[in-house]
C-alpha cells in the first residue's frame, strides 16, 4: 500500500513550520512522503525583511537552505514556482526555474499529491496606482529587499559626495503605515547612523527626510489606540514626517502624487500599503475572498475540495464572531501547528478539528529607538501595555519560537549564542 504524499507549497512562516513537524512526525517514521515546493533555495522569516532593507540583517547569516533543511528534518524539498493545478488528476503544474540570464536549470514539470496544502503568503497590493510598479521597491521577498538596501547604499554615498548643494537632504517616502512601513522608516534613521559612524556617509540625521504616507486616520490603524499614538509619537520624535488619511494616486521617478493635492518629493520611494493573495491563486478555479485569499472551512479545508487545505496570509478561514483569521506571523504560526495536528489526525481516520484563532497581541520595533506594543493576559480579553526594553524583549522572542520551531530547542540555543558573539565580531550594519 502506497503512502500518502503531503505537498506544501511556500516555505514562508507558517509553510515552514508546517513541514517540519510533518516531517519528523510523519515523514521520519514513514507514515507519509512530505514534500515542500518554494520559488526560492532559502527562507528568511518576513517580519524581518524591513531589516534585511537597511542591512540591519545579514540575510546570508540567517537564511535557512532547504534542501539541507529538509534532510535533516525528513522531507523532501522540490524547487518551483506553482503555475497551475489539475484538481481531477490531482497534479500541480511547476513552471521552469531560470537563472538570472534566463537560462533553463529546471524544466517545467508536474507534482502529484493526495494532500496539498496552499501557503503562498501575500504580496504588496498597488490598488493599480499609476507609476508604482516603475517607481517604488516593495519588500516581500529577500531579493527585493537586498535590491532596496543597494539602492539605498548609493544613494546615500551619491548625496554624500555632493558638491553642489552643501547640505544636501534625501528624501525617503514610504506608502503605507502598516507594520512594514513604520518599521523601515525608524530601521532607516538607525541605517544612516551606523553608516555616519562607519564614514560611509557623511549625511547626519538631519538631512533625512522621510515621508510616511498613510490612507487610513492613522498609521497601525489595526492596533490599539494607545499603540498607534505612542508609535506616532516616537516616529515624529525621530523627524519622520506622518502623512494621515492621505491617498497616493500616482507616483513619479521623483515624487508621489496624493489626492488632495500634495506632491512629495523623494529620492528614494516604496511601497507598502496593502496586501493581496498572488495572483496565480485567481487562476486554479478555488473560490476567493477578499484580496484574492482561498476561501476555506474553519477547518483550514479548501470549501471547494477536501484534499486542499490553505493557512497564513492567502487563506479566508472565519472565525465564530464573524470576522476572518487576521493575515499575521502569529496567525501563520497557530494554523501550522493546528494543521499538523489535523493532517496527522486525518491519517488516523479521526475527524478534523476547527481553528481557533487566538490574539496574543502586537509589537512594534522601532529599530534600537524604542518597541511598543500590547500582549494579552492570557485567557483574558484585556491587554497589557508594554514598550522599551521589555517590549524589546518580546519582539525579539517572536523570532526566537519560529527558530525554535524549525530548528528544535538546542539548535536554536547555538544560534542565539552565535548570534550573540556576532554583536562583538560583525558590524552592526551590512556595508557591501
Amino acid at each position: 500500500m502506497s503512502i500518502q504524499r503531503i505537498v506544501v507549497v511556500g516555505g514562508g512562516a507558517g509553510g515552514l513550520e508546517l513541514v517540519t513537524r510533518l516531517g519528523r512526525r510523519l515523514g521520519r517514521r514513514g507514515r507519509a512522503e512530505i514534500v515542500l515546493v518554494d520559488r526560492s533555495p532559502t527562507h528568511i522569516w518576513k517580519p524581518l525583511l524591513h531589516e534585511v532593507a537597511t542591512g540591519a540583517l545579514d540575510s546570508g547569516l540567517d537564511e535557512i537552505a532547504y534542501p539541507s533543511h529538509a534532510r535533516a528534518n525528513s522531507y523532501r524539498f522540490q524547487r518551483g514556482t506553482l503555475c497551475g493545478l489539475d484538481r481531477q488528476r490531482q497534479r500541480l503544474q511547476l513552471a521552469a526555474v531560470l537563472d538570472d540570464d534566463g537560462q533553463e536549470i529546471l524544466p517545467a514539470r508536474e507534482l502529484a499529491y493526495d494532500r496539498l496544502i496552499l501557503a503562498l503568503g501575500s504580496v504588496s497590493n498597488d490598488f493599480g496606482t499609476a507609476g508604482v510598479a516603475e517607481h517604488c521597491h516593495f519588500i516581500d521577498c529577500p531579493e527585493q529587499a537586498e535590491a532596496f538596501r543597494r539602492d539605498m547604499l548609493d544613494t546615500f554615498l551619491r548625496f554624500s559626495a555632493s558638491t553642489q548643494d552643501p547640505s544636501p537632504r534625501l528624501k525617503v517616502g514610504i506608502v503605507g503605515g502598516g507594520a512594514t512601513g513604520v518599521e523601515l522608516a525608524a530601521q532607516l534613521y538607525d541605517a544612516l547612523l551606523m553608516l555616519h559612524s562607519y564614514g560611509v556617509t557623511e549625511l547626519e540625521r538631519h538631512q533625512l527626510e522621510i515621508s510616511l504616507i498613510e490612507a487610513a486616520d492613522d498609521v497601525l490603524p489595526a492596533l490599539p489606540a494607545r499603540v498607534r499614538q505612542a508609535v506616532r509619537d516616537e516616529l515624529q520624535g525621530l523627524g519622520v514626517k506622518v502623512h494621515t488619511e492621505t491617498r497616493v494616486t500616482q507616483i513619479d521617478a521623483d515624487a508621489i502624487h496624493t489626492a488632495d493635492g500634495q506632491c512629495i518629493a523623494t529620492d528614494l520611494a516604496v511601497w507598502a500599503a496593502g496586501i493581496k493573495a498572488p495572483d496565480i491563486l485567481a487562476e486554479l478555479d478555488l473560490t476567493l475572498a477578499k484580496g484574492q485569499c482561498l476561501v476555506v472551512h474553519d477547518t483550514l479545508q479548501n470549501v471547494d475540495d477536501p484534499n486542499i487545505f490553505a493557512l497564513g496570509d492567502c487563506a479566508s478561514c472565519p472565525q465564530e464572531d464573524g470576522g476572518t483569521v487576521p493575515p499575521r506571523a502569529q496567525a501563520a504560526h497557530q494554523q501550522a501547528l493546528h494543521l499538523y495536528r489535523n493532517l496527522h489526525a486525518q491519517l488516523d481516520g479521526k475527524p478534523l478539528k476547527p481553528f481557533v484563532y487566538r490574539d496574543r497581541g502586537s509589537l512594534i520595533s522601532l529599530a534600537h529607538f524604542e518597541a511598543i506594543g500590547t500582549l494579552m493576559r492570557g485567557t483574558s480579553a484585556r491587554r497589557l501595555f508594554v514598550e522599551g526594553h521589555l517590549a524589546k524583549f518580546f519582539y525579539v522572542s517572536l523570532y526566537r519560537l519560529h527558530q525554535r520551531a524549525v530548528h528544535g530547542n538546542l539548535k536554536t540555543g547555538i544560534i542565539m549564542l552565535v548570534d550573540g558573539l556576532n554583536r562583538f565580531i560583525r558590524p552592526r550594519l551590512k556595508l557591501h
